[in-house]
């Protein structure tokens, strides 16, 4: 029966559609990343990037190669042309994937195009946590799907070259994987928004204060009902946005509250690609004939009803089972660690935690020399930006990581160092407060992916605080 399901063949519009869509708008990460500056300020410049723990040993070297310049343009003296500075091998890496994304567009050796850009991606994404996001997690994914699909047979060069790849219809499960992977993401975007700092609009506020800037609409953003209006659309639109565009009679309301949504997202928040991807996504929830209408007018549509069964189905279907069944487990393993994943950040990635929270702090770190007992004080912005240096302020694994680094700085100049962290951090509006033990020598500690971390101390929640001033009275 689910055998049958998910390889009954549908028209294939909506994928050949989002496949130009997306190509465009990976080739535009590519190019823009460089453009922005984004790839200097996080990949060229830091002299450490906070790879994920357990990818160091390839991603370091990677890395530490691609931040040289790959070619000399410095010829008897003369820098021809200022272009010594564009060869950094970062500059070309960012380059090739937005050729990539451009030849997925046009669908172009679609397989190798979207292939390398996934391989390139998903290093991107692994090699630095300073400038996280869900989103680039959902990329990886979204990518790893454009890889499987059969998004090349129609309008598409491939196509022009060989014909004989020539379809309109493409197997359901197709559809199934892009729908039930955004319904996952929307969901727990929306449950994890249901705790009481976000309902009490102080999230929405803090998230406002930073965007008093923003041309135009900055001071407007300040007012007290903007802030409720954002706090409780948000847990809406995340709950409601899959089951209505879904359902026919709400399909075309919800789509016009997604470009409201998104488009506010991406002038308000500046996060990319991703409110024009999120949109691209609509297409799989509208009927063929009308993404025909407006797109691809001379495209036949498919109205059979065969059931194509691909030789290795027994093995796929169980592999899409297993997938998904991680995707939503994955969101609730913070659940199995001790304390408020706000605090410890204990299962906050690949959890679709987004926009929940506003987290600062300043650390100082203590050397001190295991054989003379000499004191060394280090601010982690001595080695790292002025962003790495907030991230390492308040984030538990990139700390770690930092500390490690430093310990091996120190032994490179002879010295066996132990390392004491002190600092103090606030989430939300709650009170500042110690999130690392500075009585724990955090060099001598082993990083674990499965269980809590005992060098971070407690979180003193103001709700706590304000239960026991009520139960003294």
């Amino acid at each position: 029966m689910l055998t049958k399901f998910l390889y009954k063949q549908v028209d294939n519009t909506s994928l050949i559609v989002f496949r130009v869509f997306f190509g465009l708008l990976i080739g535009l990460e590519g190019f823009g990343a460089i453009a922005t500056g984004w790839v200097k300020r996080t990949f060229i410049d830091p002299e450490f990037t906070f790879p994920f723990i357990g990818f160091e040993g390839i991603l370091t070297p990677m890395q530490q190669t691609l931040q040289k310049p790959l070619l000399d343009f410095n010829l008897f003296g003369i820098e021809w042309l200022n272009m010594a500075e564009y060869t950094y091998g970062f500059y070309f890496y960012f380059a090739l994937m937005g050729i990539c994304g451009f030849l997925v567009m046009i669908g172009y050796k679609y397989r190798w195009s979207i292939g390398i850009f996934t391989i390139l991606w998903t290093a991107v994404y692994l090699m630095q946590k300073t400038s996280y996001n869900n989103h680039y997690y959902l990329l990886v994914l979204l990518c790893v799907f454009m890889w499987i699909v059969p998004a090349h047979q129609y309008l598409s060069v491939d196509v022009k070259k060989n014909p004989a790849l020539k379809k309109n219809y493409m197997p359901n499960w197709v559809l199934v994987i892009f729908i039930l992977q955004l319904f996952i993401v929307y969901t727990y975007a929306s449950v994890a928004k249901m705790y009481p700092d976000w309902w009490s609009g102080e999230v929405t506020t803090n998230l406002m204060a930073g965007r008093k800037h923003v041309p135009i609409v900055g001071e407007f953003l300040q007012q007290k009902w903007i802030h409720n209006m954002l706090t409780y659309v948000g847990v809406a639109f995340d709950l409601l946005v899959i089951p209505g565009l879904l359902w026919k009679r709400t399909r075309v309301f919800f789509f016009v509250c997604s470009i409201v949504f998104h488009l506010f997202n991406s002038f308000v928040l500046h996060i990319g690609i991703f409110p024009y991807m999120s949109l691209a996504l609509c297409l799989f929830f509208f009927e063929p004939k009308t993404i025909r209408n407006i797109f691809i007018k001379k495209k036949e549509i498919y109205t059979g009803n065969e059931v194509i069964v691909a030789p290795y189905s027994k093995i796929i279907v169980p592999i899409f089972v297993i997938y998904f069944i991680s995707q939503i487990l994955l969101p609730l393993r913070h659940w199995t660690y001790e304390d408020d994943v706000l605090w410890t950040e204990e299962g906050h990635r690949l959890s679709w935690r987004m926009m929940l929270r506003s987290k600062s702090g300043h650390v100082t770190l203590k050397v001190v020399n295991k054989e003379n007992g000499d004191i060394t004080y280090v601010r982690p912005k001595e080695y790292t930006s002025e962003k790495q240096a907030r991230r390492v302020a308040v984030k538990p694994d990139m700390m770690w990581q930092f500390v490690q680094f430093l310990k091996k700085e120190f032994a490179k100049k002879g010295s066996d160092v132990a390392i004491y962290a002190n600092g103090l951090v606030q989430v939300n509006n709650h009170p500042r407060q110690r999130l690392f033990n500075p009585d724990v020598d955090l060099a001598a500690e082993e990083w674990s992916h499965f269980s809590h971390h005992d060098w971070l101390l407690p979180f003193k929640s103001k709700y706590d605080q304000k239960k026991k001033r009520g139960s003294k009275k």
